[in-house]
């Protein structure tokens, strides 16, 4: 009898204490973890790499999921601010219930992945990350319906954020017709070695996010395709057959090589054929994102901030790029040197299948880099080891802007674009930065 007593009270007081776990009364708190924030933007670029996104399509997933993420945690935040009415129609984000506690990390994280997953093709790896996400927050030990109200709340936002995206035609666009090419010298032909069909040739058809139309920002044309010899467009041509003909040829390869960002790289070796994944731009500059949130030790909602007006900034930039591209619908260097200068030149990295003018890494990186400077100040120094994953060196930069400048000429040193692709494209996606940053308002004023 005394034996049983024991095993009962013992049995008592493990429940008692199991009770009393079950709320931790600091697990607001303890939820408000950044490393969080970066895991799950890093786990969204490393699904994209392995779906092999194009560039744009990827900074459409970048920004629709870390806008949803933003929105389910600003009623958490009441420094920050909505984005609806900022952003092109973005209208009546479901608020939480009054009254009610929630845990908006968790209701963040919850609208990011369900989003993220919606827009991209590998859902089982999303599903599998978010089962990670669930147990950390679940040995929080936080109230049970605090858990399930916040999911809930996440859900909610998602589905709003995804019923917005389905109004940009992007879906409509998937079945345009490819871009048609001719025998005109001066436009744009596929390029070897997988000679592919131009890609996104309806991209300015996507609705901005802030920009007012894909062509507010539009950059002065190209110079005029001219094969005379004393011609501005022949010496340009002649300063990329010649870029790596100087004496400081390897560093000019090792910038075009970090800067690559080429999600798919076809290699031929006779009749073997096989490729490499590679981050994109955006995901480049989203890493970039990281690593400045990280040295500055940002908390959960300004980490949240950061890479939400990063994605923005890309997509938008993107979105101005592409509209020029198509409309310029300008010769790659690769073609026109093979054809009149040197049929057996290549460039040190492989030309991406779109027209050449203006630079897409000229654009996005300076936009990128303003919304970044926005936040983090003219003179962030910092250490971009994004890359090393991908078998490449880090690099060391004094500013956001700097490294946007480096961007853009590695496209010269790389082989594959125009010096006024680059200098334009810098100025593009400078107005397109400042437009962005000058139109959305993320925090209160001080």
């Amino acid at each position: 009898m005394i034996k049983s007593f024991r095993i009962w009270a013992l049995a008592s007081s493990l429940l008692v204490l199991a009770a009393c776990e079950e709320v931790n009364p600091n697990f607001q708190t303890e939820a408000q973890q950044p490393e969080m924030v970066h895991q799950t933007a890093k786990q969204l670029t490393d699904i994209i790499v392995h779906d092999i996104f194009s560039p744009p399509v990827a900074s459409r997933i970048y920004a629709y999921s870390t806008i949803a993420a933003y929105q389910a945690a600003v009623p958490g935040f009441p420094e920050y601010k909505s984005l609806e009415g900022q952003l092109n129609g973005l209208e009546n984000v479901p608020k939480p219930e009054a009254g009610k506690e929630y845990c908006y990390p968790l209701a963040s994280l919850q609208a990011f992945t369900k989003v993220g997953k919606t827009l991209i093709f590998s859902e089982d790896k999303m599903e599998a990350y978010q089962q990670k996400l669930y147990d950390e927050f679940t040995a929080l030990n936080m109230p049970e319906e605090v858990y399930e109200r916040s999911i809930a709340y996440g859900n909610q936002v998602a589905d709003h954020i995804m019923g917005w995206a389905d109004g940009d035609m992007y879906k409509q666009t998937r079945t345009f017709p490819k871009f048609s090419i001719n025998d005109d010298h001066a436009r744009w032909q596929p390029t070897p070695p997988d000679y592919m069909d131009g890609i996104e040739p309806h991209w300015k058809d996507i609705r901005p996010f802030v920009i007012e139309s894909p062509d507010q920002f539009a950059p002065p044309p190209p110079t005029a395709y001219d094969l005379d010899p004393k011609s501005q467009f022949y010496q340009e041509t002649m300063e990329v057959y010649e870029a790596l003909q100087s004496e400081d040829k390897e560093e000019r390869l090792e910038i075009a090589r970090f800067w690559d960002c080429n999600p798919y790289v076809s290699h031929h070796t006779g009749h073997v054929m096989f490729a490499t994944k590679k981050i994109t731009p955006g995901g480049h500059w989203m890493g970039i994102a990281a690593i400045a949130c990280k040295k500055d030790s940002a908390d959960f909602m300004k980490s949240t901030q950061v890479y939400t007006l990063t994605s923005i900034a890309l997509a938008d930039a993107f979105i101005s790029c592409w509209d020029e591209k198509y409309r310029s619908n300008l010769v790659r260097p690769e073609t026109v040197i093979n054809r009149h200068i040197d049929e057996e030149w290549a460039p040190a990295l492989q030309t991406p299948p779109f027209p050449e003018y203006t630079s897409g890494h000229s654009v996005i990186s300076r936009s990128a880099a303003i919304a970044l400077t926005s936040i983090f100040g003219d003179n962030f120094a910092y250490h971009d080891d994004v890359e090393e994953e991908y078998g490449l060196p880090s690099r060391d930069f004094n500013s956001f802007l700097e490294a946007s400048e480096e961007a853009a000429v590695s496209r010269l040193y790389g082989g594959i674009h125009y010096r006024p692709a680059i200098d334009n494209g810098v100025a593009q996606g400078e107005k397109v930065g400042k437009y962005v940053v000058a139109n959305i308002r993320m925090k209160e004023e001080s």
